[in-house]
């Protein structure tokens, strides 16, 4: 019970999910970073995802995140890629969290990896395809390229934050909910109040 609690599986935790979180805004962002981490012997990963540690992965993730991020700054291709990236999202959240957890159980290990870190890639990247669609209905796209560098600027920081010091990027991890929240409360409120004062008028 001691070694479930200790310092370093939730240092593990913290890690899984901060990629996973990280995957949600950008796919291929935080198997980047994971992939160079494993490359240095930053990251030791087991033996199943020795694929991961090998140059060819660190170069194919290169170039399949320069095209992911350019994509996103193309009009109406950022929400063809909203659409495909959602559940490569939940499948990479998924990948990462096991890769990170090698200590437990194999069905164990798989159940929470899909639940923690596809659910948590899941969901953000749920969270972010509604903010694209209502930045698109209210400026016809014209500001989509800045929630992009937004989307950009966190799966970096929270993935490079994730293998350097965890515990921070659990720090951010939770102003990022308190925030996302808030923002999410704020949108279907403002979803509801045209349906209020239609029912009121009529």
């Amino acid at each position: 019970m001691s070694h479930f609690f200790s310092l370093d599986t939730l240092i593990e935790v913290l890690l899984g999910i901060s990629l996973s979180v990280a995957a949600g805004f950008r796919v291929f962002v935080p198997l980047l970073v994971l992939s160079g981490a494993s490359v240095v012997a930053h990251l030791n990963l087991p033996t199943d995802f020795d694929w991961l540690e090998t140059p060819q992965a660190l170069a194919v993730f290169a170039i399949a995140c320069v095209l992911e991020i350019t994509g996103y700054y193309v009009p109406w291709l950022d929400h063809l890629l909203d659409i495909v990236s959602t559940p490569a999202a939940v499948i990479t959240g998924t990948v990462v969290a096991a890769s990170l957890t090698p200590d437990i159980n194999p069905v164990a290990q798989w159940t929470l990896a899909l639940i923690a870190g596809g659910g948590a890639a899941g969901l953000t990247k749920g969270v972010m395809n509604l903010f694209r669609l209502t930045s698109t209905a209210a400026s016809g796209g014209l500001t989509n390229p800045i929630l992009a560098t937004i989307e950009l600027v966190l799966a970096v920081t929270l993935s490079v934050l994730a293998v350097t010091v965890p515990l921070v990027a659990g720090a951010l991890l939770l102003i990022l909910l308190i925030v996302g929240t808030q923002r999410l409360w704020v949108f279907l409120a403002a979803l509801r109040s045209p349906q209020i004062t239609d029912s009121s008028e009529s």
